[in-house]
């Protein structure tokens, strides 16, 4: 047997000890239990009053120990003999050791020291003792409680920000010159980069602008769909400038307390002015700016609306001389108050779009700049595989690449892990792992070789780009296309050959499987809204001509009464539908009528290798043979692999003697087979 390595121990360094911190109820606790267990202590120690004749008694009888006389408060205080208190404690009676006798000067008798001394009680003089240590024995609780309630509730209510009087202060985090992000660190958004070029200017010089008497826009409302990176552009302004840039969300100015988002707003400005030249940045503003009007959760006193004002209050009083620039962000503009809107608020609106090809390709090249990737990777290739992806999507794919092939042990990232990634990003992570019958299986592979044989024959449509049959989202199967180029509009040649694709799937199980599944639901959707798009929106019916027959969306749509056309055009424009999709079912079903062979080739290479890229396609449908691995064939070469590169670790290993060393290859030899 090969000898057994030792598991390495960890070289990192130790993680650090978790840190525990007491909160306000915590200590609280803690300073009732002190008192509680210093009363209980008092408590204890209890003192037996006696009579100054009992006390000269309680001498001579020799029941006192000790006995300490204090002059100046005409008091004797001492501690009794153990014997004298078993004694005296008989029946209901109770006598503490420690007693205390109270007397007047005059009733002392003159022989008082001998007394004590003929008896052996041992004296103390006590006349200089100090009243302080008692004066702060019995008033420590009432300084415990006078002091938990100012550390929790008095000390919090100054006006330098606290637990009560802290929630009408602000909540921005503000980003200095030290962590400044440049117009290099943001792509994709030329357009609006050049909209803003005089912010900057103004915000480095303003006098170039007082010159000729022009204002400088108060406000910018930048719009787009969500992870477009309309913060990153507010936060390039700010570094390009080289000012302070004050962050906020919409959702932090609003508190359970009436009237506490009006008092940030009013702390947030008088914060940016005095260290203007700066940036405000007001993230998803639509949480506070909605329009205002009647309703059920709208009013004047509605806490939403008392911010909004205070924003809109601000916001006009500033001069030609604030250099302070408020920049918003919301993905629902259509939504905001016009007053919020209007010329000498937020007067400049940038819309910030989804990027284009040439703007993902510089998006893919700068966030790969944070990992190792194969020289050889072509991002305008995977830019022209991302269509309508955001910023933060192709952050995401970048980062889900680097993962994955940190995951395979691979020294830099490759295209292959890009691909995957892509596809893990759009449409969720390959299902290897799931068990699907045989039966299921070919169908799956019929479906999907329909789909790649239409995209591949059709010159109106985008290029085909792979087609695999491994399941991954909701989808058993899936033909990615390529598109050359960043469609503005869409042909009716493009749209037509769209629909075709849509039924190459459907079509192909129907002729050789003699059967049809639910497997092509997501393509007959997307089938009925193409058609229904180009008669309703687009005017491509022929019957019904270039008329707009769709329902309104915008928010003119609340108070719409239904479809502006009578039942008739409705019928219409059904019949019209039903024709596109029952013409475009017919022409792809006399298409792969004709190309059965293919579609069989197809089949056959998809089952066995389960991917195909565009390039095996086109392989196939010229009649060629593929010749490269399977998947199975990778496992088994992997394996292989694994168990040589075992077998060479036991032939470095010292041996003995060579019988051993003869047995540790027969061994991995016959392991090697057996995988």
């Amino acid at each position: 047997m090969p000898p057994q390595k030792k598991p390495l121990k960890p070289t990192g360094p130790k993680s650090p000890l978790p840190k525990y911190s007491r909160g306000p109820f915590s200590w609280l606790l803690i300073g009732l239990a002190v008192m509680f267990v210093l009363m209980t202590l008092m408590k204890m120690d209890r003192v037996q009053p006696l009579k100054l004749s009992e006390f000269v008694s309680y001498v001579k009888q020799g029941y006192v120990q000790t006995a300490v006389l204090n002059e100046s408060g005409r008091k004797i205080k001492g501690k009794l003999t153990d014997a004298a208190v078993e004694a005296l404690n008989q029946g209901d009676k109770v006598v503490a050791k420690v007693y205390e006798v109270h007397y007047a000067p005059e009733m002392l008798p003159k022989d008082f020291p001998e007394l004590l001394e003929a008896n052996g009680v041992a004296e103390y003089d006590s006349t200089g003792e100090s009243w302080v240590v008692p004066l702060l024995v019995n008033s420590l609780p009432l300084i415990l409680i006078v002091g938990l309630v100012y550390f929790f509730f008095l000390r919090n209510m100054k006006a330098g920000g606290g637990m009560l009087m802290n929630f009408g202060r602000s909540k921005h985090r503000m980003q200095g010159k030290e962590a400044k992000m440049t117009f290099d660190d943001v792509a994709g958004i030329e357009e609006a980069k050049d909209e803003v070029a005089e912010i900057i200017e103004f915000l480095r010089n303003p006098k170039k602008f007082k010159k000729l008497g022009g204002r400088i826009p108060r406000g910018v409302l930048l719009v787009g769909p969500p992870g477009c990176g309309k913060t990153l552009l507010a936060k390039a302004i700010s570094g390009e400038a080289d000012v302070p840039f004050f962050s906020i969300a919409g959702s932090d100015f609003v508190e359970m307390f009436v009237g506490v988002g009006a008092s940030r707003v009013r702390d947030l400005f008088k914060q940016a002015k005095e260290n203007a030249p700066c940036i405000i940045f007001l993230d998803e503003v639509d949480a506070i700016g909605k329009k205002r009007g009647p309703g059920f959760a709208s009013g004047g006193h509605d806490e939403r609306e008392q911010t909004l004002n205070a924003i809109l209050v601000e916001m006009d009083g500033f001069g030609t001389d604030d250099q302070v620039i408020v920049m918003a962000a919301t993905n629902r503009g259509d939504i905001l108050d016009g007053a919020l809107t209007r010329p000498g608020r937020f007067d400049r609106t940038v819309v910030v779009p989804l990027p284009d090809l040439k703007g993902r390709m510089k998006i893919l090249q700068i966030h790969a700049k944070k990992v190792k990737y194969d020289p050889n990777v072509d991002f305008e290739r995977l830019a022209r595989g991302t269509p309508m992806f955001s910023g933060a999507e192709l952050e995401a794919l970048i980062n889900e690449a680097a993962i994955s092939a940190s995951m395979q042990d691979k020294d830099f990232v490759e295209m292959a892990d890009f691909e995957e990634a892509r596809d893990k990003v759009r449409w969720g992570r390959a299902k290897r792992s799931r068990e699907v019958d045989d039966q299921d299986r070919k169908m799956t592979a019929y479906h999907e070789a329909g789909h790649a044989l239409v995209q591949s024959i059709l010159e109106d449509a985008d290029p085909l780009h792979k087609v695999s049959i491994i399941p991954r989202g909701p989808m058993g199967g899936a033909t990615f296309a390529l598109p050359k180029k960043d469609r503005l509009y869409y042909s009716k040649k493009f749209c037509l050959a769209e629909l075709q694709i849509c039924f190459g799937g459907r079509v192909a199980e129907e002729l050789f499987c003699d059967d049809i599944t639910s497997g092509a639901q997501s393509d007959i959707k997307q089938a009925t809204m193409i058609a229904r798009e180009m008669v309703t929106e687009w005017g491509m019916g022929e019957e019904l001509g270039p008329i707009k027959y769709s329902p309104d969306t915008g928010p003119e749509a609340y108070y719409s009464m239904g479809p502006e056309y009578s039942q008739k055009t409705a019928e219409a424009i059904d019949r019209e539908v039903k024709r596109l999709i029952d013409e475009a079912y017919a022409k792809v079903t006399d298409l792969i009528k004709a190309q059965k062979d293919k579609i069989e080739a197809l089949t056959q290479a998809l089952l066995k290798y389960e991917t195909l890229d565009a390039e095996d396609v086109k392989q196939i449908l010229d009649g060629k043979t593929l010749d490269k691995p399977t998947v199975a064939d990778l496992l088994k070469l992997e394996q292989e692999k694994a168990a040589k590169k075992s077998a060479d670790d036991n032939d470095d290993a010292p041996v003995e003697n060579c019988g051993d060393d003869d047995h540790s290859e027969q061994s991995g030899s016959n392991q090697t087979d057996d995988s």
